[in-house]
């Protein structure tokens, strides 16, 4: 049977492999992006958080069997709290009744090993309160003192304790919506293309995400992770954050996190 299944991002990267995935098995999949997608959106701001989600439902007749929030930017800037964080947020919860109406419903979305990493306190905070001006001030000030490379980590942190948060609640599982995060190491995506521009940066990159086993994945390896996740299948995975990263959260964490 065609399922409906919502993703952002699907212009690059994860997001257009998984789209490329679910359409390939007979899915239909309403795109979101900044351009280039069945529904153009700007997710940084409620405005294009709004437009997204009205869109969405006019396209599905207000039934979606999954949502996959795959859009995402790395900037050291507050761009990357009001995309990464606020904007996959709204986007779910605002999807969230389209899900709740679907027989097997199901929600993902994409987290980072960078989640791991430190953060910073006001910024994680300001998030899991919803106060995303107070947010963006605390990451301004992060980005003054000359720790904007800490902004990413901070968002997919407050998306990881997000998730956690709110998937056991009546509103998820209570309504049988498994909600869970694919959180991948390094990725081959034009998101990543700076990185590897830099053979300092890359050697950096190799020393902060060591990946053992195979190393840099191509988008598909993400991308079929969430497939599983969004299937019927997934019957009873919820707020677990899957590590998609040859093996650096392991390596890192060592034996005793799990």
């Amino acid at each position: 049977m065609t399922r409906k299944i919502a993703v952002s991002g699907t212009a690059s990267g994860i997001g257009k492999a998984l789209a490329g995935l679910l359409r390939a098995q007979g899915d239909e999949v309403i795109g979101i992006d900044l351009k280039d997608a069945d529904v153009c959106a700007d997710l940084s701001t409620p405005e294009g958080r709004a437009l997204a989600v009205e869109s969405v439902l006019g396209m599905c007749g207000g039934v979606l069997d999954g949502v996959v929030a795959c859009a995402g930017v790395s900037t050291f800037t507050t761009l990357t709290v009001r995309v990464n964080y606020f904007g996959v947020t709204a986007l779910l919860e605002g999807l969230r009744p389209a899900l709740a109406a679907a027989p097997a419903p199901r929600a993902a979305v994409i987290g980072s090993i960078s989640g791991t990493k430190p953060a910073v306190p006001e910024v994680v905070r300001a998030c899991l309160d919803g106060l995303e001006e107070e947010a963006v001030e605390s990451g301004e000030r992060a980005v003054e003192r000359g720790d904007g490379r800490k902004l990413y980590p901070s968002s997919k942190s407050a998306l990881a304790q997000w998730l956690r948060r709110v998937c056991v609640t009546p509103e998820w599982a209570g309504c049988g919506i498994p909600l869970n995060a694919v959180a991948p190491g390094v990725v081959l995506t034009p998101m990543s293309d700076p990185l590897f521009a830099d053979e300092e940066m890359r050697k950096a990159m190799d020393a902060a995400v060591p990946m053992p086993l195979n190393g840099y994945a191509e988008p598909e390896v993400v991308a079929e992770a969430l497939r599983w996740l969004v299937s019927p299948a997934n019957s009873h995975m919820t707020g677990q954050v899957v590590y998609v990263d040859g093996g650096a959260e392991a390596t890192l964490r060592g034996p005793d996190v799990f």
